[in-house]
């Protein structure tokens, strides 16, 4: 496997707080690999340590095969990046800040500058200030695609933004999905669910787990049990059977460990006496609350011990 982003035991501490606690990544070459977490998760400051925009505590990153401490200059023609907070000079035309970064890609590729222009229907005349926040974000990314980057890094690309320019700014970033490799942490599950290739969920500095969407999808399931009378649970219950309830005679819980037939076969023989069984497939945004809940009540997620030590990108 090719990383294009790889890091072992990165930590990053603020005074007494750990931002960062040991976070080991691989995001592979060619995927669109998504991070996720909670507010406060550490999403942004593992992205500035990768741009080399704060320095680690501990632990190595490499970007593109360079220690990210190291990245600087040259080094910015093979990365795009983009950040929810970027700062746009307002002063500017569209045309002018076009213009003045062409420079500074010797790969800057007109062609596809005007193709992304015309596709994200800027107005060259327009001052950046004067444009919606929708648009200046087209104009970044814009900026940030027509020199062909090798790496996109994206921070909360999307927040913020109204479904009609998140759809075009998806379909911007999967044009370039072919020749790049995409990197982005954001809020919008259901956005990321659509499009990305591999998930990463952050959690108080640390990675849960890492690993490609559809096996995720895979492994987690929303199960309902039907009895024929008031349920009983298990005294102790396998740790990858994250909110287990009652109520009356219905058992309900989200199984994160997953596996098909080996995994009912273990459920019939805890609940023998049961009518019925269903096992649902469950939308991103559910699998998240179900994993942030557990955490919270100090529940493991209980991936095997493989799947927690996948870090596939």
């Amino acid at each position: 496997m090719n990383a294009s982003i790889h890091t072992r035991g990165l930590t990053k501490h603020f005074g007494r707080i750990a931002a960062l606690n040991g976070v080991d990544l691989d995001v592979e070459e060619g995927s669109i690999y998504a991070l996720v977490g909670a507010n406060g998760a550490g999403k942004t400051t593992f992205i500035k340590l990768l741009m080399n925009i704060l320095r680690s505590t501990a632990g190595e990153a490499t970007v593109l095969g360079i220690p990210a401490r190291h990245l600087a200059g040259k080094h910015f023609n093979r990365i795009g990046y983009v950040s929810e907070n970027q700062e746009i000079p307002g002063w500017m035309t569209v045309a002018a800040w076009m213009e003045y970064w062409r420079p500074y890609y010797p790969q800057w590729d007109r062609e596809l500058e005007q193709q992304l222009i015309n596709q994200f229907e800027l107005p060259l005349k327009r001052r950046l200030k004067d444009l919606s926040r929708g648009m200046r974000m087209k104009a970044a990314f814009a900026s940030s695609l027509a020199y062909r980057p090798a790496l996109i890094v994206l921070d909360e690309p999307f927040s913020g933004l109204d479904p009609l320019v998140r759809d075009e700014l998806i379909e911007g970033l999967l044009d370039r999905a072919p020749e790049s490799t995409i990197f982005l942490s954001s809020h919008d599950l259901a956005e990321i669910e659509s499009f990305a290739s591999h998930v990463g969920y952050l959690a108080e500095g640390k990675i849960l787990f890492s690993e490609e969407m559809a096996s995720l999808s895979n492994r987690f399931s929303d199960v309902t049990i039907t009895l024929d009378g008031p349920a009983t649970l298990p005294a102790v219950a396998p740790p990858d059977w994250l909110q287990l309830q009652a109520n009356g005679a219905v058992v309900h819980f989200v199984h994160s460990g997953y596996a098909g037939e080996p995994s009912e076969h273990a459920i019939h023989a805890a609940f023998p006496t049961a009518r019925s069984f269903s096992f649902d497939p469950m939308p991103l945004r559910s699998i998240f609350l179900a994993i942030a809940k557990s955490e919270r009540n100090h529940l493991p997620t209980a991936a095997s011990d493989e799947q927690q030590r996948r870090s596939v990108a």
